[in-house]
């Protein structure tokens, strides 16, 4: 079963009809009802949250099985989730997913800002299901597991946030310190898309990142949506890439954690 971590819409205009083929709105069942593709659901997951532990990540990994089952997704399905069109949403929930133990989940490409084709409106009845899946706590990294591979030469730490952000010049008034995780590389999450919720080419995006295919990589902004957009470029490019959704306003918060200016 093959599904890349980004598809385009002439992929699932391809593949659409499908049996295996399932399409999840993320954006709520009120949005979906006023114009959605078609055969889609609404699929409401949810983000991983933020000042979590991994107790928290558990819980919340629970939380997204029950969930994918009561819109009837097993996990034996190639699951492709899709938002307004910025797929800050979707990857979020494709996260989510991943989470949860998901084997096969995908982000539609400019969502359905970029559909070509008609969209169906009205409600569509749901499927209960009993998901066979088992939660993948790694694919949301937490502060304990960055605090403890700070010195892994494996990992590669990327902060997607502003140069300023980056170097404690500027920053959100909320955060009580503002400075960047030790050893964190820099690069502005934006560099990574030609534009809204379009990923540069692969090619592109592994000469902007300048490591080699496969590597590592865990990136991070403030509070999880920059990076989680990042993170969605990352794979498509090739990395094994994750999201730390708590991110910078987590970490600034531990003043036990270092911070590097």
């Amino acid at each position: 079963m093959s599904l890349p971590p980004v598809v385009d819409a002439d992929w699932v205009q391809e593949h659409l009809g499908e049996p295996d083929l399932v399409l999840g709105d993320v954006r709520g069942p009120n949005a979906h009802g006023r114009g959605h593709l078609p055969r889609s659901i609404p699929l409401v997951l949810g983000s991983p949250p933020p000042l979590a532990d991994r107790e928290i990540v558990r819980e919340f990994a629970v939380e997204v099985q029950r969930r994918l089952g009561r819109h009837g997704v097993t996990g034996a399905e190639r699951l492709v989730l899709y938002d307004r069109g910025d797929c800050v949403g979707a990857a979020a929930s494709a996260q989510a997913a991943l989470l949860a133990g998901h084997p096969h989940v995908a982000v539609l490409a400019g969502g359905v800002a970029g559909w070509p084709g008609e969209l169906e409106t009205g409600a569509i009845e749901l499927e209960k299901s009993k998901p066979s899946l088992e939660a993948r706590l790694d694919a949301v990294p937490t502060w304990e597991e960055l605090r403890d591979r700070l010195e892994d030469r494996q990992l590669t730490i990327l902060d997607v946030r502003s140069a300023d952000e980056y170097s404690g010049r500027g920053g959100y008034p909320c955060d009580p310190r503002q400075a960047h995780i030790p050893g964190a590389r820099q690069l502005e999450a934006e560099r990574l898309f030609a534009g809204p919720g379009q990923p540069h080419e692969p090619w592109a995006v592994r000469e902007l990142v300048g490591l080699p295919e496969g590597s590592e990589i865990v990136a991070y902004c403030h509070s999880g949506s920059r990076s989680a957009l990042a993170a969605l470029a990352l794979r498509a490019a090739g990395y094994d890439a994750r999201n730390y959704p708590g991110s910078w306003h987590e970490w600034s918060r531990h003043e036990d954690l270092p911070a590097e200016r």
